[in-house]
């Protein structure tokens, strides 16, 4: 286990999440951690690129055409035992170390 002072701003770590947390804010700021991997990027970009092209439904509302928009997707679960892998940047650091307490972290 890596305690939040030995974690090096420009590493790659592999996060273990060893119990979920409880507070709205720390379940935000591990699923924002989470979605940054490259492949779940790529999968939100495709999700919203549908979305756009014809997921919304357009209504007349009021004599005018009002867009009802699909809620986006979510394609991570925060939750005991998720691992997730990251190329940390120094930008990242305050919010990893305001969730150490969730998470478990190793060198990848």
């Amino acid at each position: 286990m890596t305690t939040a002072t030995a974690i090096d701003p420009t590493g790659t770590y592999t996060f273990t999440i060893k119990k979920a947390p409880l507070r709205t804010a720390q379940i935000k700021t591990v699923k924002r951690l989470m979605e940054m991997q490259p492949h779940i990027q790529h999968g939100l970009k495709d999700l919203a690129r549908g979305r756009a092209q014809g997921g919304n439904d357009p209504r007349r509302r009021a004599g005018r055409i009002w867009v009802h928009r699909k809620r986006r997707t979510n394609l991570v679960k925060v939750e005991a035992g998720a691992t997730f892998t990251l190329r940390l940047t120094p930008q990242m650091v305050p919010d990893i170390n305001s969730v150490m307490d969730f998470l478990d972290a190793k060198s990848a």
